[in-house]
């Protein structure tokens, strides 16, 4: 399976990226510290990192330099900083993608696989997505739902889902953790949009929708649940949402 280091120096970050991209069937490692990130992957196989640029010992971009001095490892940048003039620097010092805090965590799996599938030989590339595929019929046994990250595409017993971009992304986050509640914020970053933007009760909407789509193939199921005062969860089964 494909390995991926994490440097990152706030925990909360680090652990909501290894939650996702294990789920995903990625193997990880984090490290806090730019020194010891980089000895890792001198010592270790490694296939993408992902490197904030604010870090407690160097900064990401003097660390990219450091680590393409002995390796043409694929790196995406996560910074708080936007300017534009920081983003030209870190893909012109080696970088392959940067994303800019507060971000998705499955946004960052998607492109961790974007990545690896220009990089990876092809027949690795499909033990991803197979190992994802696995991964995700061991989460939810009675393959109530079926996810093909690939096409972007979400069948519900067995019958393809027809959804906006936004109903995917909100869909996606919910089937691959069930149980878990997400609010609207958390919602929202699935889809690549902040609070900023004013859409938080839009998300009701959308949930609405969906819904009704669900009920077109299953009239009596209702697995999309409201936690009233926190937000959504997937609940297959008789499952408590949490």
């Amino acid at each position: 399976m494909p390995h991926i280091v994490i440097l990152e120096d706030e925990p909360s970050i680090a652990e909501s990226l290894v939650f996702v991209l294990q789920a995903e069937g990625f193997t990880t490692h984090w490290e806090m510290l730019a020194t010891k990130a980089l000895a890792y992957v001198k010592a270790q196989s490694v296939d993408l990192m992902i490197m904030d640029v604010g870090l407690p010992d160097m900064t990401g971009f003097e660390a990219c330099k450091q680590l393409r001095k002995f390796s043409e490892l694929p790196v995406i940048f996560l910074t708080a900083r936007g300017d534009e003039l920081d983003r030209v620097v870190g893909l012109e010092i080696g970088a392959d993608d940067y994303v800019v805090k507060p971000f998705s965590p499955r946004e960052i799996a998607a492109r961790v696989k974007a990545i690896l599938k220009r990089s990876l030989p092809r027949q690795d590339l499909s033990a991803v997505v197979n190992a994802s595929s696995e991964l995700n019929r061991d989460k939810n046994p009675v393959a109530e739902f079926s996810l093909d990250i690939e096409r972007k595409s979400i069948y519900y017993q067995q019958q393809l889902l027809s959804l906006t971009r936004f109903e995917y992304c909100l869909l996606e986050m919910l089937i691959t953790q069930p149980g878990r509640v997400f609010s609207r914020e958390q919602l929202l970053g699935a889809a690549g949009v902040t609070l900023d933007a004013g859409y938080d009760r839009s998300i009701d909407s959308h949930i609405k929708s969906l819904r009704a789509k669900l009920r077109q193939i299953n009239p009596a199921a209702e697995p999309i649940k409201t936690q009233r005062g926190f937000g959504y969860c997937y609940q297959p089964d008789a499952r408590e949402c949490r």
